[in-house]
């Protein structure tokens, strides 16, 4: 009896033990979520009983070399309704489908939805967002937004590149400077109540947006236009198929204008230049379709955007000259004076590779070579480089790999494997044909050989700057010296001046300015189709190059010889910027050219 007594009290006092020890640690756990993690509950509390929306951070502004805004932003609206609080869907339904102007069933669908807010239309007018705030709809939410805006449309259009309904970059420099545009969105944050209704006069919290910086480019929308009207107009001339410009500064690669015409409208991004041609007999559409006929319209969309300056690669035929004769030079396998014979062609193993004058051109120095732009003088400087020191100097000028253009999808040139290159093909190679490049490739490595040697990379990011003006961020690029000799540079300027002054690129000529360039033509593949290339790439004053220029006309009708009609779309591009650059014309040069032509005319009249 005494022993079962003994047992029930040390029973009783374990049990009482467990339950204090319990007791306490509970105590002690409700003290630590109390005290320590206050805070932490406190807002996990707070935000179930908040609802949030955004508040869209402006993205920063594109603005060009002058100050010119080319890329900015418009207020719009974006309209939700929060089911817990219609109090009158049939209502909402109706002002909505009629404001919105969209289908009733996709109004409906969206205010019947059970969820904590749901977003019916975003990139609403702001004049449209403020009638619907106007009917005070219990359960509509508007709130404004900002919608990317170019204020002049087609604009260097494949440069700038155009935002998404998220405000997102997506081609061009929108999205390559996308980190730098876009800002932080903040919130708007309501209380709610536990059936998730906003609790009235609880007021609001708000977490306001921090703005993108504004991009400060080298492209200049005067230069810009000028180019892009010289484009329209050789595109219109000849009936061409499009037309390429790139005007960069050679000296340290900011580009001042890139057009390719025809150009879209960045406001309308997803409307076709051209609508794609119907089939002359519809037939009732299936899903499978209607999905090939999207996919063929994406195909299309992509096409208008591509930006051929940097995105395509072509055969850039005699302009690719400048940089056989740099090789030559550099080589030491040639000299100015080296006198050579063009019989209208030259016989390359059992080839016969054609000059363009198929009649020759007789006896030439080699001045004279690259002034009548003479196929067999370059094959025989190609002969005497061999493929090993051609290829050296591909890659020491950078030829092999991208430019670094801060625009996205930069292509690369398509050069044969060096272990594939016979007589034949080192010949074709040494006159621009049977391989591809960029015309900005082409364009920067021209740039790099007649600067003095510096291989620069091309770009239009200049600065970074917030709101109030103030800098950021410099925008800096990699610059390679020394690619080839001061020599042979001045080499080139020399005889690339007299291309324009009494060779084949005379069209380019302007009175009273020293110009260098190269005209340029070939032939696209197959070349049963018969299609051409058209091009010229100019630079000035010669002496010292402060701007290049390299047009391309793709596929134009009729003449199509690059001198003839590729180098005047250069000239009047010329005419216009170098004064707008303050490049001042030469008075000296132009009375020695007044007098040489008196005494030409003089002459012709004594005949």
């Amino acid at each position: 009896m005494i022993r079962n007594k003994t047992f029930n009290r040390k029973k009783i006092l374990i049990i009482f033990s467990v339950v204090t020890l319990v007791l306490a640690m509970l105590a002690g756990r409700l003290v630590y979520l109390m005290v320590f993690c206050s805070e932490y509950y406190g807002k996990k509390a707070e935000d179930l009983h908040e609802r949030e929306r955004d508040i869209k951070a402006a993205r920063g502004k594109i603005i060009d070399a002058s100050g010119t805004v080319l890329a900015t932003n418009r207020t719009v609206c974006t309209i939700s309704v929060i089911h817990s609080q219609v109090k009158d869907p049939e209502r909402v339904i109706e002002v909505l489908t009629k404001e919105l102007n969209m289908e009733e069933q996709a109004v409906r669908k969206r205010v019947e939805k059970v969820s904590s807010i749901e977003r019916v239309k975003s990139n609403v007018a702001k004049e449209t967002g403020d009638k619907i705030r106007n009917y005070r709809l219990e359960g509509v939410k508007v709130d404004e937004d900002y919608k990317r805006y170019y204020p002049y449309d087609t604009l260097a259009s494949k440069v700038l590149g155009f935002t998404g309904g998220d405000n997102q970059g997506i081609i061009g420099l929108e999205v390559i400077y996308e980190d730098y545009l876009k800002g932080t969105n903040g919130k708007i944050l309501t209380l709610t109540d536990a059936r998730g209704v906003e609790i009235e006069n609880a007021g609001e919290r708000r977490q306001e947006p921090v703005d993108g910086n504004n991009l400060h480019i080298s492209l200049d929308y005067n230069i810009q236009m000028y180019c892009e009207q010289a484009a329209k107009k050789a595109l219109e001339a000849k009936s061409a198929d499009s037309v390429s410009v790139i005007v960069m500064n050679p000296q340290n690669g900011e580009i001042m204008a890139m057009v390719n015409v025809p150009e879209f409208n960045l406001n309308d991004p997803f409307t076709l230049i051209t609508e794609p041609e119907k089939k002359a007999e519809e037939s009732e559409e299936s899903e499978e379709t209607a999905a090939s006929d999207n996919e063929h319209k994406q195909e299309l969309l992509n096409q208008m955007w591509r930006n051929q300056c940097i995105n395509d690669t072509y055969e850039p035929g005699s302009v690719f000259k400048i940089i056989t004769t740099a090789s030559a030079f550099e080589e030491g396998v040639v000299s100015l004076k080296d006198n050579f014979f063009c019989p209208g062609y030259k016989m390359v193993e059992d080839r016969r590779i054609h000059c363009h004058k198929r009649t020759g051109h007789g006896a030439e120095d080699f001045t004279q070579g690259i002034m009548n732009s003479c196929n067999p003088v370059f094959i025989e400087l190609g002969m005497r480089l061999g493929t090993d020191n051609f290829y050296k100097y591909f890659k020491q000028f950078g030829l092999l790999d991208r430019t670094g253009i801060d625009l996205p999808g930069e292509a690369m040139t398509i050069m044969h494997n060096k272990k594939n290159v016979g007589p034949v093909e080192l010949a074709t190679v040494s006159f621009g044909q049977s391989f591809q490049i960029t015309p900005i490739q082409l364009a920067t490595t021209v740039s790099s050989l007649v600067n003095g040697g510096n291989r620069i990379t091309p770009h239009f990011g200049v600065s970074v700057k917030n709101e109030e003006g103030e800098l950021v961020e410099t925008l800096q690029y990699p610059v390679r010296e020394g690619i080839v000799s001061s020599d042979t540079s001045q080499i080139l300027r020399d005889v690339l001046e007299k291309v324009v002054s009494e060779g084949s690129g005379k069209r380019a000529k302007i009175e009273g300015f020293s110009i260098g360039g190269k005209t340029a033509t070939s032939q696209t593949l197959p070349r049963s189709a018969n299609k051409y290339i058209s091009s010229f790439l100019g630079f000035a004053p010669a002496e010292n190059p402060q701007v290049l220029a390299l047009t391309i006309i793709n596929n134009p009708q009729g003449i199509y010889y690059g001198g003839t009609i590729a180098a005047p779309v250069v000239q009047e591009i010329f005419s216009n910027i170098l004064p707008y650059l303050g490049i001042e014309r030469d008075e000296s040069a132009l009375k020695q050219e007044e007098s040489e032509d008196a005494e030409q005319n003089h002459a012709a009249t004594a005949e």
